[in-house]
């Protein structure tokens, strides 16, 4: 007989869950409490909930005797109907808890006087770095409220610039976006990309720059893709999949991804297919063209595990086949520039804060590899080739640090920034003389600058105005010990002269996954957060790549647990300094920030007062079944067919280790209808799972977006209303409603 796990415990068995968890009748908008064996009562559309003392009576949801086998042991998954999100049970449940969760939101007395301040901190005018093509520059620009930003162009910098694409027109409620776009190196096609209502999938459109009007060409069912123009401009070279099944576009695995080349005025069944690894159907393939347009350069990735394979076809041969440089699996390759045949490679190849070296496309044996920009001290984050140099972007602790290197490899200098921040952009060419790049805070909201690349001179070319005087603010760095005595920083960032008492309501932010760093820049929502009062923590936890690929691999995988560990290590350091205490500590994460947020909660309970898993990652056993899951098993391990991965990841799966009677913090749950990145399966069994096991009056409250995704190519509208009742949800949750003369300004 196998053991048996239900839930946590071994000797819970799915009877005693029934007798502790009340099951209702399944009946549209019928509730049930969210204490174990008290009778519920039914939710009543509209209805408003009283202050967060008061108990709620939650949306009944129906439990199944569903079990699944893992490595001889049997794991309990009482909600398994709610991964359809489509059936008439799911839906009337989501619309119960949506009839449960806006009237308590909306009343919270400062909710109105939050969105009227969001939408004025959000009303000013905002643009897209400048890239240059065909001699015009190309870039975005935003009035303030606009849904979507307007992609324009002009001759000269200096020109009134002409309007090229606006978003906007796509759809009323601003819910259809432009997600990705590539100019054509003779400036005269735009490749954009649309996505409806958040989805990942993209629909590949051309626009004739000079016209202003869409050729025919259409580009279906691409997702993870750019597009690379050949040099000639007469075609580009893009990602996709196979149609899926249809009615499972949202939920189906995405598998045998390839690349094909589309000539300009062919039929999308015309293209030529350039790449494809059926022996690999779960390799993810991208294709970039080197500036000169000689090379093809192929990236082969394992999911999201960034040691990535490398393939190189020089298009000026006779030769289709690819040159294999390394195979997936060793470490990360990047090119991003060339000097006839000699590639210009970023890797951390023996170097996990990672180094430039060279490759010769033409003897590619790694016996002929050349180092130019040794490791350093800090973490090389990006590279570029422009003017004639190299231009590499460093994080140091976290914040930016941009240096310039002959292509020979000599460091020639730094570029000065204007002060602790995150900078980005550095793209051109490698004969332009100027390249552009943004600099943003906490407290600086994105101005983009000029760089010229021979003078080594800095001018401003766009800084926003926004209504709010950054000298009111203060950002420190601070660095705490985690359990196991490894030092993380954190910023803290707050108004200047707010008194520390131990008291202040604070929020709490982190990730902590993917090699993906958090580092500094501005929100209008944090800033309103901070007008209100609050002060906003970011922790540059394990799992990230703020110290490079080690990093990273001290928190993915079987060290997953370092990740919590440091987050939780967080929070006790933010009471230690006497900044705040538990029952006014808010914390709050996304998508893998999700499962950070929500991991901590279910081990440290006593921690917080209130938390927020945005579109998080909660089912840790399948996680991979759905769209692109599969991808992160080399964050998360593949628990189905590793029995080290199951068991580590069942020891701290949120969904699977919620304690029926345990008291939770209050928890707003997010999601959003059209996720098809992280499914939001996972935010409904985890809600239906936490409502039920609630064990004092604590709101378990679940946020279900619609017409919308994992979050890119969310309207303005929708940013502000959810920023809104975030913090609505903490101004009660914390008790700021009760602090003496609080407001919302």
């Amino acid at each position: 007989m196998p053991n048996v796990l239900r839930w946590k415990s071994a000797d819970a068995p799915l009877a005693t869950l029934l007798a502790a968890v009340l099951v209702c009748a399944v009946l549209p908008l019928a509730g049930c409490s969210g204490k174990a064996g008290e009778a519920g009562s039914s939710v009543r559309p509209g209805a408003v909930q009283s202050p967060r003392s008061a108990p709620l009576s939650y949306p009944q949801a129906r439990m199944v005797d569903h079990v699944d086998v893992y490595h001889g042991v049997e794991v309990a998954d009482p909600y398994r109907w709610l991964e359809d999100p489509e059936s008439e049970e799911s839906r009337a449940w989501i619309a119960a808890q949506q009839a449960l969760t806006q009237p308590w939101l909306e009343s919270v007395p400062a909710r109105e006087r939050i969105i009227d301040r969001l939408t004025e901190l959000w009303n000013y005018e905002r643009f897209g770095m400048p890239m240059k093509e065909g001699g015009r520059y190309f870039y975005t620009r935003n009035d303030g409220l606009q849904n979507q930003s307007v992609l324009f162009y002009a001759d000269r910098l200096s020109d009134e610039p002409t309007m090229l694409v606006d978003p906007n027109t796509f759809s009323d409620d601003g819910t259809i976006s432009m997600a990705s776009w590539s100019i054509s190196p003779n400036g005269r096609y735009l490749a954009y990309a649309i996505s409806d209502g958040g989805s990942d999938w993209r629909t590949w459109r051309v626009r004739d720059v000079l016209r202003g009007e869409d050729l025919d060409d259409v580009i279906e069912w691409s997702k993870f893709s750019g597009a690379a123009w050949a040099a000639d401009s007469s075609g580009f070279y893009y990602s996709a999949y196979d149609a899926p099944e249809g009615g499972r576009e949202l939920v189906a695995s995405n598998d045998n991804q390839k690349i094909y080349f589309h000539r300009l005025g062919d039929d999308q069944s015309q293209d030529e297919l350039v790449y494809a690894r059926p022996d690999q159907p779960r390799w993810g393939l991208n294709a970039w063209v080197t500036e000169d347009g000689r090379f093809l350069i192929v990236y082969a990735r394992m999911g999201t595990d960034r040691r990535n394979g490398l393939y190189v076809r020089d298009l000026e041969s006779d030769e289709t086949e690819f040159a294999e440089i390394v195979v997936p699996g060793e470490a990360s390759f990047s090119v991003f520039g060339n000097d006839g045949s000699t590639l210009f490679v970023q890797t951390d190849l023996d170097a996990p804060l990672g180094r430039i070296i060279a490759i010769d496309a033409h003897s590619p044996a790694r016996g002929n590899w050349r180092e130019l920009v040794p490791e350093s001290r800090d973490a090389l984050r990006s590279s570029n080739h422009v003017g004639g140099r190299f231009i590499l972007s460093y994080l140091k602790d976290a914040r930016s640090s941009i240096r310039v290197h002959g292509t020979d490899g000599r460091r020639l200098r730094e570029i000065r920034l204007p002060g602790i921040g995150s900078a980005s952009g550095f793209g051109g060419k490698a004969d332009d003389n100027e390249t552009f790049f943004t600099f943003t805070s906490y407290t600086n909201p994105g101005t983009i600058y000029r760089y010229d690349v021979e003078t080594n001179e800095t001018e401003t070319f766009r800084q926003p105005q926004v209504g709010f005087d950054p000298s009111d603010y203060v950002t420190q760095q601070v660095f705490y010990r985690s359990k196991d005595g490894t030092r993380v920083p954190m910023f803290i960032t707050h108004k200047r002269g707010l008194p520390i008492d131990r008291n202040r309501p604070t929020l709490l932010y982190g990730y902590g996954g993917f090699m993906i760093p958090v580092t500094p820049s501005f929100s209008p929502a944090n800033l309103a957060w901070m007008e209100m009062g609050g002060i906003y923590a970011v922790a540059n936890i394990r799992g990230g790549s703020e110290y490079g690929s080690e990093w990273h691999r001290q928190g993915s995988l079987l060290n997953k647990q370092n990740t919590f560990d440091d987050f939780i290590a967080a929070a006790e350091d933010l009471i230690r300094r006497g900044y705040t205490q538990p029952s006014r500590l808010g914390i709050f994460g996304g998508s893998n920030g999700g499962l950070l947020v929500a991991a901590c909660m279910i081990q440290r309970p006593d921690l917080f007062g209130a938390v927020i898993p945005a579109v998080g990652v909660l089912d840790m056993l399948r996680f991979d079944q759905f769209t692109i899951g599969w991808a992160w098993r080399s964050d998360y391990g593949h628990p189905e067919e590793n029995e080290a991965d199951f068991r580590y990841n069942l020891a701290y799966s949120p969904y699977h280790n919620i304690e029926p009677g345990r008291c939770y913090p209050a928890t707003l749950i997010t999601t959003a209808d059209r996720d098809d990145r992280v499914v939001p399966m996972h935010s409904f069994k985890f809600g239906a799972a936490l409502q039920a096991a609630q064990g004092c009056d604590n709101p378990i409250l679940m946020r279900i977006e619609t017409r919308a995704g994992h979050g890119a190519g969310t309207p303005t509208s929708k940013i502000i209303e959810a920023a809104a009742d975030r913090w609505a949800f903490l101004y009660r949750a914390l008790g700021m409603e009760q602090d003496e003369g609080t407001t919302a300004r």
